[in-house]
């Protein structure tokens, strides 16, 4: 099932909203944007860990594991919800366990794509149907650049880091804060950050499930930045949130909350479990992602009963631990298997996959480079369709690198490459070349390269391709030296995005109001 959405007629619409889409679109025609290179697309069947009869055990553990020992769901209004719905829930707990025909019962009433809209319909990403959306670093602590060192995340980084992500056509989509603005107050952080991603980007943006207040602020704020009325933003999924189960088998307050309210809304809900092997879950790949398996799949059976047809995205976040430390490892044989696995299972539901680029290393060195590449093959080819932490993450999620954010787009745009298909014509052939340089010559200047001189291959930012003299005559920059260069110059060329100015005085008018409010509890 695909969901596609049309554009409604002016009529019906409030007037503020009305003028702010006409301005956008005129804006638009007066001064039309360059054109972007199309959304990747996978060209190949993704790989499979697996048999068919072993997915099916698979699956059939997860079923056992809901039905028998079940989940804790902290939020009595889910448990309601799920009561009606034919789960058994315990009277004396918050222990939920869910008939096998219950679970069957919402495969395939979520749709298998549907477009994510974006206040600049140019950025609008599809999810599912083979297309790959990257994200950027979301949710750390610290951020850290070479000249900085490591720091509390904190509000002035988090806009440049949003900045980046504008300025970094390789990255689709704001997957969350970058890094944690905590110099805001907790209770109206969700406010100023919002803002900030609505008017320093014009891509896609993610909101923060954690309480009632918290995700309905972002949706509304999502609908004011398209200008649209709520009919048609329930008709145009433009807001995604991540929902991570507290894994092992249990789903707190805050998330359960963000799963009611995005369904509602008709928003993009992401249950992505945190099953570590060895720490939350069993210590086996196969036993750590039966359970992954399982609590995605209680979370499907909540959003779907709340809105059935509400977009859904399986999430895998699986990997192992370090068995002396405990400390999560990435970018591991384990965590390539379970993404291919993660991206099976999701296939089988018929739902887009959500899986991540991350790394374990603690500063910008072969480890942060070798462990990103395993861990963003391990999902493309497992075949992700949102790519969350794609670019910048570090340290296993403790810090946000402003270096790393450009080498990881990098990758991304090779990556992207990659997926773009071989052509093979006539003119790919280039036997009128061949004629023309004949035994011996050189295809430097013939004229089928120099028409393609600009456009025939990819080159990478960070690498440099000159020889060692020419290298050592330029000071013998490393790759540090020249992702620290990038990101600066980035930064000094970033050109904020056109927003309509009815749209801009409406989220600041609603942000001061909600602020005045007390915004968001902080007591979970």
């Amino acid at each position: 099932m695909t969901i596609e959405t049309a554009v409604p007629q002016e009529t019906g619409a409030p007037a503020g909203e009305r003028r702010g889409r006409r301005g956008r679109e005129e804006r638009t025609r007066a001064a039309p944007q360059a054109a972007r290179k199309p959304q990747p697309r996978l060209p190949f069947a993704p790989v499979s860990a697996v048999s068919a009869d072993e997915l099916e055990a698979i699956h059939q553990a997860s079923l056992t594991v809901l039905e028998e020992i079940g989940m804790d769901f902290l939020h009595v209004e889910a448990r309601a919800i799920l009561k009606a719905a034919g789960a058994d829930v315990d009277p004396d707990s918050e222990r939920v366990r869910f008939d096998r025909g219950l679970v069957e019962s919402v495969i395939g009433r979520a749709p298998s794509s549907f477009r994510l809209h974006a206040r600049n319909p140019d950025r609008d990403m599809m999810l599912g149907d083979g297309y790959v959306a990257f994200g950027s670093v979301a949710s750390t602590p610290n951020v850290a650049d070479r000249q900085g060192g490591r720091r509390p995340g904190n509000r002035a980084d988090f806009q440049n880091l949003v900045r980046l992500c504008q300025a970094l056509d390789a990255i689709h989509i704001v997957a969350g804060y970058p890094t944690e603005p905590a110099d805001l107050h907790a209770s109206i952080r969700h406010l100023d950050a919002l803002y900030d991603m609505l008017t320093l980007t014009d891509k896609p943006i993610h909101a923060y499930a954690l309480g009632r207040e918290r995700i309905v602020d972002g949706i509304e704020m999502a609908r004011i930045a398209r200008g649209i009325p709520r009919e048609q933003l329930e008709r145009e999924p433009s807001v995604f949130t991540i929902i991570n189960s507290s894994s092992p088998l249990r789903l707190d307050a805050p998330m359960l909350e963000g799963v009611i309210q995005m369904a509602r809304a008709n928003q993009v809900t992401v249950l992505t479990p945190f099953t570590l092997a060895g720490a939350m879950a069993p210590v086996t790949i196969a036993g750590a992602v039966a359970q992954q398996n399982a609590e995605a799949l209680a979370g499907l059976v909540l959003a779907q009963t709340v809105r059935p047809g509400a977009p859904f995205v399986y999430g895998g976040f699986t990997s192992n631990v370090d068995m002396k430390s405990g400390a999560p490892a990435f970018g591991t044989p384990e965590y390539m298997k379970s993404a291919l696995l993660g991206g099976q299972l999701a296939r089988r539901y018929g739902l887009p996959y959500r899986s991540s680029n991350a790394c374990a290393a603690n500063t910008l060195d072969a480890q942060a480079a070798y462990e990103s590449v395993f861990s963003l093959w391990g999902a493309i080819m497992g075949g992700a369709n949102l790519l969350m932490h794609g670019a910048g993450w570090m340290e296993g999620g403790l810090h946000a690198s402003f270096e790393k954010m450009v080498l990881d787009a990098d990758m991304l745009g090779m990556v992207a490459e990659f997926l773009t298909p071989l052509v093979v014509d006539a003119d790919s052939l280039a036997l009128d070349a061949m004629r023309e340089v004949g035994p011996g010559g050189h295809f430097f200047g013939c004229a089928h390269t120099q028409a393609r001189y600009r456009t025939a291959f990819f080159a990478p930012m960070i690498s440099d391709w000159r020889n060692y003299e020419t290298w050592r005559e330029a000071g013998s920059p490393t790759a540090y030296d020249t992702a620290e260069r990038l990101y600066r110059d980035k930064l000094a060329g970033y050109a904020e995005p056109a927003i309509d100015p009815a749209v801009a005085e409406e989220l600041a008018a609603f942000v001061a109001r909600r602020k005045a409010e007390g915004g968001a509890p902080t007591d979970f």
